[in-house]
């Protein structure tokens, strides 16, 4: 079975990587935080003690960092994953990232005979423990059907968006999308609760209305009980879809809005 590891084990990563050991993938994981560790070990995950070492085990590097100058740092500075990893291997992208960034790291991994793709995912925590993810990937085809059995561990649906960079695109897009969305819905229902309206009754109507939306209809079982650390990432995913838009040279100012509100829209 290919050998498989994950960088970065987080709130979406944990499962993803649990997805994959369940589904019978020889499992390395590493990350700084010894809980998630632990957990993934009492199930049978193997633990890494570095970046290069879990690299070295890896046909195929799984990474979920925030933030685009943590993966690049986790990969290629003194001590990184990319020394440890194979002419062949396969760098996949899981994190909210600049496509610039993406390709960034896949021109300095071609050198080495390793292909990099960006295999983005939407649905959250919830998509992955579900295992219904959708991925919207870019890089070359080839590499990406290597990897399709690792990701169906996870996901349920997959859109191939085109060259390396394209799936951090339609990611960020999307994202915008669902954030502006999520930021609405919440403060529709905060108007709905102070009219003293039955707020799942009122879901009901909004679900057969012109404000139906993904985001509304799955509110109370995916949305409502979002912590403050889920919607800090949602804030820091925001950054990149903003960052994106600068270099485009176009302005998103309901992005910008809905960044600065998205916080407060999940504060309890």
């Amino acid at each position: 079975m290919t050998r498989v590891g994950y960088l970065g084990v987080g709130n979406i990563g944990e499962v993803i990587a649990g997805n994959a050991l369940a589904a019978g993938f020889d499992l390395m994981v590493y990350d700084l935080r010894q809980e998630p560790l632990s957990r993934l070990r009492d199930k049978g995950a193997k633990i890494s003690a570095s970046a290069r070492e879990l690299a070295e085990h890896a046909e195929i590097l799984q990474i979920s960092i925030a933030g685009d100058a943590r993966i690049e740092a986790a990969l290629f500075d003194a001590g990184g994953a990319i020394d440890g990893l194979k002419g062949g291997s396969i760098i996949a992208l899981h994190s909210t990232m600049n496509p610039a960034s993406v390709r960034r790291i896949a021109e300095r991994a071609a050198p080495r005979g390793i292909e990099v793709i960006d295999a983005q995912v939407s649905g959250g925590n919830w998509g992955a423990k579900s295992r219904s993810l959708s991925f919207m990937i870019g890089g070359d085809p080839e590499t990406v059907a290597r990897c399709r059995p690792l990701f169906e561990a996870s996901g349920k649906t997959f859109y191939y968006m085109g060259p390396v960079g394209s799936g951090a695109s339609a990611k960020l897009a999307q994202q915008v999308m669902t954030c502006v969305n999520l930021v609405g819905v919440s403060e529709g229902l905060r108007v709905a609760g102070a009219a003293g309206l039955d707020l799942g009754k009122f879901l009901d109507m909004v679900a057969q209305s012109t404000a139906q939306s993904n985001v509304a209809e799955r509110w109370q079982e995916q949305f409502s009980g979002l912590k403050q650390e889920s919607a800090d990432g949602l804030f820091e995913g925001l950054r990149p879809a903003l960052d994106m838009a600068r270099d485009f040279g176009i302005e998103i100012p309901l992005t910008s809005l809905a960044q600065r509100l998205i916080r407060d829209a999940f504060r309890r």
